[in-house]
Formats: structure tokens, C-alpha cells, sequence
């Protein structure tokens, strides 16, 4: 039963390997990159990103989370034909959005740049990524169809090729072009994602065209009577993944509202246009990044689980349902507190490690909490989409952007707090979101509340790991440690003491022990001591 229960654990942790390699890579080539192209290039290269990832959120936020639940839905039930059938239809549906979307992103550049973004500049760098769009939503039928046989290996290697792409690209093309000007830099680093995505997706076919024999033996096997029309299919596709279409457009909208809103009220503040965008800079192309590596966890979490609660919901287990649900949300806690903390303590020594500027820790320190309601945020819509409620995290989502929008229009200009705002804003929006969707998910999947081993127990733990990794980096400072010294020491010294202080405090079990290597044994040597429940 543990087995069956936890199977989509290990899907979440093999996604979650791949995410976090694939965001060292991003974090780790913004750093070269941001000295390389300055403050004025980053603020370039990420207004693009905006405008890129809400169209591209048109055609991969909804239609893959679609797919893998109607697969999972059709091989529970051993109608593995008809599930083949959904991939071929939806190959087709995303190849044609993908197509259209490339070509409006690059008609309408000139306009976006100069009219939405307020700076000509970022004409270049809209252009050169626009392709990305068609090869990544093509990309994303493929991930859709293996995640939906909870097989989530071949979307994980493809990420990692993807980024590796991507980083080569990037440094390639801003190194030849930087001598052109700081804008056809951006340009150059923006093409990044189109070779990425396209060196992604061959893996993919390739990846499918071998394991063409084994799949269609299993559709040999199938139970399917009678096969679904292509056009219901279609339907039933898009009735799914519209809401969450709609819901993967929000968090992209908010981020385009922050690069229409926050340099030009920095500018009302009283800061150049220069300024403006490099705190604009600061705090999506340096702080931001940092809020997402952590989060690489909860978006496996919720990949995993909308298949696995589908499965559940299929064969209408609704002990399973709710076991799922509570191992979902308890992970989440255990990872993203800690998280939370330690970018908060070392906001500034960790800016300065990675991005020589101190000042990138300042937005750093407040969007670190924004780590836990993103987190939540991400497992619970995962939950919800998995028993079919696709609308409801899109309007918590829509209240907690009103909230992002309202404080980022009112604080941002205030010179005092300036871009301090937009990261409050951004932890507000999340906060109200995700407590939303807590509340509805507890409704509608039936996982008991158990505060004190979901949350009080991991805040206590992190609440010591905090207070330890302060006085390690503070106590290395002063007895003439140079920052990076003491600040891998301190984040060393987190990541050692936590577990054990959970553990100590009984927060931990088998399911969460199990996505360490060597936890089996860990497991059995605890379960031998009496250590943890069973």
C-alpha cells in the first residue's frame, strides 16, 4: 500500500532532480550574463520574458495538464488506445497554436516594446524569442502524454537538454553581439530558449519513436470497445484547459504588469529611466530566479499529482484521493520553509556571492517568503485540477493578483520603498491565492488537517535552523571569514541540521524520508528504533 500510495513521490522527485539542475544551470549563467550585459541588459532581457511566457502560457499552461489527466484518466481504466488517441489529437491542436502565437509575437514587437514596455530596446530581444514559442508548445504534447503514463523520466531529461541549449546559446550569441550594443546582446541571450526548446524536443521524438514497439503492444492490450471521436477529444481538451489556461495566464500577466507598472512608477518615485529598470533588474532577473529554484519541488509535486489524484478520482478511491492530497501538501511545508528562511537570513550574503551586488539582496529578503504561498500555491492547484475543480484556482489566483497589482501600484512610488513594493506585492498576491486554495483543496479532496506534523513541527525546525545559520555566518565574519566562505558554510550547515531537527521533532515519515537517496534504509534502521510511525 506505502508503494502504491507514494508512486507519485518518485515521479515528483525524478522531476524534481531535473528542475533543480536545470535552475542551478539558470542561476548560475545569469550571474556571467549580469556582468556581462549590466543592469540595463538583465531589465532588456526580462522585459521580453513577460510578454514571451504569457503567450506561451496560451498554448503549455493548460492543454499538457489536459493531457496527462486524460491519459492517466484512460489508463487506469486499461483504455490505452484511446489514450494514445488524446496525445495524436493534441499534437496536432498545440503544433497549430504554437504556430500562431510565434507569428504574433513577432508582428506585434514593435508595438509591445514601444507601447507596452515604454523602451524601443526590447523590440530585439521579442523577436529573437518568439520562435521558442512553437517548438516549446509542440515540446509540451510530448510531456504531457509520458507525465500521463506517470512515466516522468523523458520530461526530465528533456528539461535538462533544454536548459543546456538554452546556456550555450545564451553566452554565445550575447558574447558576438555585445559589441553592437547592449540591446543586441539581450537579443543574442533571448534566442537562448528557441535552441533549448527545439534541441528538447528532438529529444522527446526520439525518446517516443524508441519505445514505439513497447507502446503500442500495450495498446494491443487495451480494453477500449469503442474509441473516442477526435473531435470530442478536442473538446473535452480544451473544456480542461481553458480554466487552467486562464489560470496559467495570471501569474504571466502579473509579471507583464510588473514590467509595465514598476519601472514606470520608480520613475514617478523620482529614478531614471536607467535606474528604474536596473531595480527593475534586481529584482526579476536576480532575486526572483532564486524564489524559483526552491519552488522546483512544488511544480514537480503538482505535475506529479494531478496524474496520480486522476488515477485516484478514476477509480474512485477516495482514501487514496485524500492520502495523496495530504502527502502533497505536507512535502511542500517540509521543503519550502527552510527555504524560505535561509534566503531571508542570508538575502545580502547570498546576493553578493552570486551577483557581486549587494543591493539585489534587499528585494531578496522580502520575496523569500513568497516561497511558502508559491509553493502552496503550486501543490494545491495540482490538487484541485487532479479532481477536476480547474476553476477554482483560477480565481484565487485572480484575487491574489488584484492584491500584487494594488500594492505594487501604490507602494513602488513611494521613494522610501520603491522597489521594496513590487516584492511585497508579490508576496501578498501569492499569500492570499494560496491560503484560498488550501481551504478549497481541504474541500474537495477530504485530506485531514493535521497542523501540528504539517506545519508546526517544520516551523519549529526551521525556526532553529534560521537562528543557526545566523550566528554561523555572522560568528565566520567575524572571525575573518570572506563572505563566500561564510555563507556556503552557513547554507551547508542548514541543510545538515534541518532534517535532523525535523526528525527530532517527529516531523518527518516514510514518505518524505523516501525521496533521499538511501531512505529505504534509513527507513527500515528508523522503524527498527521506534524513530518514526509507520
Amino acid at each position: 500500500m506505502t508503494e502504491k500510495r507514494n508512486s507519485f513521490l518518485k515521479g515528483a522527485i525524478i522531476l524534481t532532480a531535473a528542475g533543480f539542475l536545470v535552475k542551478i544551470l539558470g542561476a548560475v549563467y545569469r550571474i556571467p550574463l549580469a556582468m556581462m550585459i549590466k543592469d540595463e541588459g538583465m531589465g532588456l532581457y526580462q522585459m521580453a520574458y513577460p510578454i514571451y511566457v504569457t503567450l506561451l502560457s496560451v498554448s503549455t499552461a493548460g492543454l499538457p495538464t489536459a493531457i496527462s489527466k486524460m491519459v492517466a484518466g484512460d489508463v487506469a481504466v486499461k483504455r490505452y488506445r484511446n489514450a494514445h488517441r488524446v496525445f495524436k489529437v493534441s499534437l496536432v491542436v498545440l503544433t497549430l497554436v504554437g504556430a500562431v502565437l510565434t507569428v504574433f509575437l513577432m508582428l506585434s514587437a514593435r508595438v509591445l516594446s514601444e507601447k507596452v514596455l515604454g523602451n524601443p530596446k526590447a523590440f530585439y530581444p521579442l523577436i529573437s524569442i518568439s520562435p521558442a514559442i512553437f517548438f516549446v508548445s509542440i515540446m509540451s504534447s510530448f510531456r504531457g502524454f509520458f507525465q500521463g503514463l506517470q512515466d516522468m523520466t523523458p520530461s526530465a531529461v528533456s528539461q535538462v537538454i533544454e536548459q543546456v541549449g538554452r546556456v550555450v546559446t545564451v553566452f554565445v550569441l550575447a558574447t558576438l553581439l555585445l559589441p553592437r550594443g547592449v540591446e543586441y546582446a539581450a537579443a543574442g541571450a533571448a534566442f537562448g530558449p528557441v535552441v533549448g526548446s527545439l534541441a528538447g524536443l528532438l529529444l522527446l521524438m526520439a525518446v517516443y519513436r524508441r519505445r514505439k514497439r513497447d507502446l503500442f503492444d500495450s495498446l494491443r492490450a487495451g480494453s477500449d470497445a469503442v474509441l473516442e471521436n477526435p473531435v470530442h477529444i478536442a473538446w473535452r481538451l480544451f473544456a480542461f484547459a481553458i480554466p487552467i489556461t486562464l489560470g496559467g495566464l495570471i501569474i504571466p500577466v502579473m509579471n507583464l504588469a510588473d514590467a509595465a507598472i514598476v519601472t514606470r512608477r520608480l520613475q514617478d518615485a523620482g529614478f531614471s529611466v536607467i535606474r528604474a529598470t536596473e531595480l527593475y533588474g534586481q529584482l526579476t532577473g536576480m532575486a526572483a530566479p532564486l524564489i524559483n529554484l526552491p519552488a522546483v519541488m512544488t511544480m514537480s509535486m503538482a505535475a506529479s499529482l494531478v496524474p496520480a489524484v486522476s488515477e485516484a478520482v478514476a477509480l474512485k478511491n477516495a482514501r487514496m484521493v485524500a492520502a495523496r492530497a495530504e502527502t502533497g501538501v505536507r512535502v511542500t511545508f517540509i521543503f519550502a520553509l527552510p527555504a524560505a528562511m535561509g534566503l531571508f537570513v542570508l538575502a545580502e550574503p547570498v546576493s553578493v556571492l552570486l551577483y557581486k551586488n549587494p543591493q539585489a539582496g534587499i528585494p531578496l529578503s522580502i520575496l523569500s517568503w513568497g516561497i511558502i504561498f508559491l509553493a502552496l500555491q503550486q501543490t494545491t492547484t495540482g490538487l484541485l485540477q487532479g479532481v477536476g475543480k480547474t476553476a477554482i484556482p483560477v480565481r484565487n489566483l485572480a484575487v491574489g493578483a488584484v492584491f500584487k497589482v494594488f500594492i505594487n501600484y501604490t507602494l513602488t512610488a513611494v521613494p522610501g520603498i520603491n522597489i521594496k513594493g513590487a516584492a511585497l506585492g508579490t508576496v501578498v498576491g501569492y499569500l492570499v491565492s494560496s491560503l484560498l486554495n488550501f481551504v478549497s483543496a481541504m474541500k474537495w479532496t477530504g485530506m485531514a488537517l493535521d497542523l501540528n506534523r504539517m506545519i508546526v513541527k517544520p516551523s519549529l525546525a526551521t525556526a532553529v535552523m534560521g537562528g543557526a545559520v545566523y550566528y554561523c555566518y555572522e560568528a565566520m565574519r567575524a572571525a575573518g571569514a570572506g563572505n563566500s566562505a561564510a555563507t556556503l558554510a552557513s547554507v551547508g550547515l542548514g541543510a545538515f541540521i534541518y532534517p535532523l531537527l525535523l526528525l527530532a521533532a517527529g516531523g518527518l515519515g516514510e514518505e518524505e524520508l523516501s525521496l533521499i537517496p538511501g531512505g529505504s534504509r534509513i527507513i527500515r534502521w528508523l522503524q527498527k528504533m521506534g524513530a518514526i510511525r509507520r
